[in-house]
């Protein structure tokens, strides 16, 4: 079983952006950042689930721990009307961000996941650190000084 907890940060939207991952499994943890000079919230959000489940090396049991609506409806509900209009929503637009959705698609399946909706900036140990590593990843794209995290 990994736990994983996903965040995406954008410092304007669109704006410079970052995605932050806490991956754990027992005793074992490993924390995953990166940023992009040029996107949005939505993107990162994206990303940092993407990221989370390539980085996992065989098929797992997964809780994925998101404070994203977008996300969580997005793969659990809205995605199968998606596919079956060929990437269309409802009203006959492109789907956006459809290249991150088919990749979330294909690694979603590759795995026994279950998706969990935690609120954000409320405390959560799990969302405030992959919070802290999403901005971590704003900070290496827009040049800031690493802030220090906080101890506990």
């Amino acid at each position: 079983m990994v736990e994983i907890y996903a965040d995406g940060a954008c410092r304007g939207n669109p704006g410079p952006g970052g995605w932050g991952v806490w991956l754990r499994s027992s005793a074992h943890e490993k924390e995953l950042w990166g940023g992009t000079p040029d996107t949005t919230n939505n993107r990162m959000e994206l990303t940092a689930v993407i990221e989370a489940l390539a980085s996992l090396k065989r098929r797992c049991r997964v809780i994925i721990h998101t404070d994203s609506q977008y996300v969580r409806n997005g793969i659990t509900t809205w995605i199968h009307n998606w596919k079956a209009r060929g990437w269309r929503t409802a009203d006959g637009k492109p789907v956006k961000n459809a290249e991150l959705w088919d990749r979330l698609d294909r690694l979603n399946a590759a795995h026994d996941v279950h998706w969990r909706w935690v609120k954000g900036h409320a405390g959560d140990e799990g969302n405030e650190r992959a919070d802290a590593l999403a901005n971590k990843g704003v900070d290496e794209v827009t040049g800031v000084r690493p802030r220090a995290r906080p101890s506990a």
